[in-house]
């Protein structure tokens, strides 16, 4: 099949969840620059709670500068020893590192051919990773796009069980500002993204 004809098979409501969910793992990866602060200013949302999550983050990052953010994300996921947040499925889940959760999802990822980039050393179970994965399977990048089935499985499986406390903790950390609304625009997308899967069959 051709990327032209695979993007035909993709609706366009897929594609802007999938930009999100890559948007929000841009965000989480590491502090945004001038140019990816710059984009996010110029975003607009809607009346809803993800819309007007979205139009908050935008009048932050439009206010915001390089420097001050890499400090804000420094003390929330580096800090001296640690952040003031862990961003890891595990630990969410277990309250420690490298446990049953990242060895089911790196089991699951082989089997949907995901593969931990070459220059990336933290565990696959960060939040900013299962992002990039999840937008990365509704569009197709690892192979075929995945059935909403296979994206109902990991996220229930993978995200939903522990992803909405984390955003809701970015939102609420006491070194937030801009990730404060980061953490508003996860935890309103988590909340859709759950009951959408919830009331599909099957």
């Amino acid at each position: 099949m051709t990327t032209a004809a695979a993007d035909l098979q993709i609706a366009e409501e897929d594609r802007l969840r999938a930009d999100l969910y890559n948007f929000l793992g841009l965000l989480l990866a590491g502090p945004p620059d001038e140019t990816l602060l710059s984009q996010t200013a110029s975003l607009s949302g809607d009346d809803g709670a993800l819309g007007k999550a979205i139009t908050s983050l935008a009048r932050v990052a439009n206010v915001s500068k390089p420097r001050g953010v890499s400090a804000e994300y420094n003390a929330l996921f580096i800090g001296l020893g640690r952040g003031e947040l862990l961003p890891y499925a595990s630990y969410y889940l277990t309250g420690f590192l490298n446990e049953k959760p990242l060895a089911r999802l790196r089991k699951d990822m082989a089997s949907l051919r995901m593969s931990r980039a070459p220059n990336v050393f933290e565990p696959e179970d960060n939040i900013a990773s299962l992002m990039e994965m999840m937008g990365g399977m509704i569009v197709g990048r690892f192979g075929a796009p995945a059935s909403l089935e296979q994206q109902k499985t990991f996220f229930n499986t993978h995200i939903g069980v522990w992803a909405p406390h984390f955003f809701a903790d970015l939102e609420a950390a006491k070194t937030s500002v801009l990730y404060a609304s980061v953490g508003a625009v996860g935890k309103a997308f988590m909340e859709i993204e759950k009951e959408a899967f919830r009331m599909t069959a099957g």
